[in-house]
């Protein structure tokens, strides 16, 4: 990866991730709680996934990202110094994060509403586009549509980790939270 890709596109993207996951972060829990049941009426096959949503508080759900971003970090890192197979990774890892904008657009389409990432998902682009567009000048068609699989397989399998995590991690802080208020 060139010098110049490194520093316009590498670079910026754990910040564009911030920036998206931000956004998610501040909205996403208001959000499902005062749209679940418009949404659940409407589109009664995805009722589990509006509760499972719903249920995901703003700690749990930013816990997952920071889980994310360290993934993200890690993988610029590699980048950085060049490991085997980092413009792969990195590559697999962006198409991923640029497939989560467009269902996040998509979702608003259908949804006829916004919904949390939709205004970074929007601003963020032109950003995708230049980095797909770079991907596919590094990559023939075959090894883009891997590399696009695998990343979307990994960041599927990622998200349920990532949630998990952040599940455990509140569901133990409230617990120590009632534990330390029972003490005093």
């Amino acid at each position: 990866m060139s010098a110049l890709s490194v520093l316009y596109l590498v670079l910026p993207f754990p910040l564009a991730f911030i920036l998206h996951d931000a956004e998610e972060a501040i909205v996403q829990h208001r959000w499902m709680l005062s749209h679940r049941y418009i949404f659940e009426d409407k589109y009664p096959r995805i009722k589990p996934l509006f509760k499972y949503l719903s249920s995901l508080d703003t700690q749990s759900f930013v816990i997952a990202a920071l889980e994310e971003f360290v993934i993200l970090i890690l993988c610029t890192c590699y980048v950085l110094i060049q490991g085997n197979y980092c413009v792969e990774i990195w590559s697999a890892l962006f198409i991923a994060f640029s497939f989560h904008l467009l269902i996040h657009i998509i979702q608003a389409i259908v949804l006829k509403s916004y919904v949390p990432g939709l205004i970074t998902s929007v601003l963020l682009i032109p950003y995708s586009y230049l980095g797909m567009q770079s991907i596919w000048y590094a990559m023939n068609g075959v090894e883009l549509f891997l590399w696009g699989v695998a990343g979307i397989i990994f960041m599927a399998m990622n998200l349920i980790f990532a949630h998990w995590i952040g599940k455990i991690c509140h569901k133990t802080h409230t617990r120590l939270e009632h534990q330390y208020a029972s003490e005093e």
